[in-house]
């Protein structure tokens, strides 16, 4: 997660697709006033917008490894929010946090089984641990970049940057919190979203799957890796109705309380 140099403008660029299976993990969280808030992974700090509009008087810090991202935070965030530079998978808090809330950050980070009961943890009793991370990676919008990235010229280059599915089916996760909670809800929700062709799921993934494989490549070679890789995806997600493809998106959701 850290080692990823995001681009905050290609990020958002379909914010509000991303902002929607936020909104929905926000929505179900039962705490009502809790006084310090984290948004783990916060990124732009766009949704820790949200955190603070619900938890006005809470204590409400954003943190994320990107200076990138923390920059665009700072000056387009919420007022009242404090901004931390660090890694979730060995971020420590001042305090016990009442919500540790995660959207989208979580999959980048290796070794969940130690890493959720770890945040679990770090609550205030009665905390409540919210996450949502995509379950995405065995569509063809996650698939075909693996299967280009193998192909000649680049498959030496690019073989160390490739990772397996990243995140693991739903009992996995209710199996690690479950022990330790006195509430928890898991589920899964598929958004068909609508999209301007195939050609925009290469710009989706770009902003996240797709960009430390781009990194990887020499500038000169980036083209001719997106050109093959927009091919395929058209044959895997074609056009409908008024030239527009429906790009399924998988997201899981977990929130557990102490």
């Amino acid at each position: 997660m850290g080692d990823v140099a995001w681009d905050p403008g290609q990020y958002l660029r379909f914010a509000d697709l991303r902002l929607r299976p936020a909104l929905e993990l926000l929505a179900h969280i039962p705490t009502e006033s809790p006084a310090t808030v984290v948004d783990l992974g916060c990124g732009a700090g766009n949704v820790t917008h949200h955190l603070k509009t619900r938890w006005p008087n809470a204590t409400v810090t954003g943190v994320d490894p990107s200076v990138e991202m923390l920059e665009t935070a700072r000056a387009e965030g919420p007022a009242g929010v404090s901004w931390e530079q660090a890694d979730a998978a060995t971020w420590t808090p001042d305090g016990a946090p009442d919500v540790i809330y995660s959207n989208a950050a979580l999959h980048w980070l290796g070794d969940h089984e130690a890493l959720f009961p770890r945040l679990f943890g770090l609550l205030a009793p009665g905390g409540v641990l919210a996450v949502q991370v995509p379950r995405n990676f065995a569509q063809p919008s996650h698939t075909l970049i693996d299967e280009t990235a193998r192909e000649a010229p680049w498959a030496d280059l690019l073989a160390p940057v490739l990772r397996a599915p990243p995140v693991s089916e739903p009992g996995f996760y209710y199996d690690l919190l479950a022990p330790d909670a006195a509430e928890i809800d898991v589920w899964e929700t598929e958004y068909q979203q609508v999209l301007e062709g195939p050609e925009a799921v290469a710009e989706f993934t770009k902003g996240t799957w797709l960009k430390p494989v781009l990194d990887a490549l020499a500038p000169e070679d980036r083209p001719e890796f997106e050109a093959r890789y927009k091919a395929k995806l058209a044959d895997a997600y074609p056009r409908r109705t008024g030239g527009r493809v429906l790009f399924g998106f998988r997201r899981l959701f977990i929130i557990a309380t102490r």
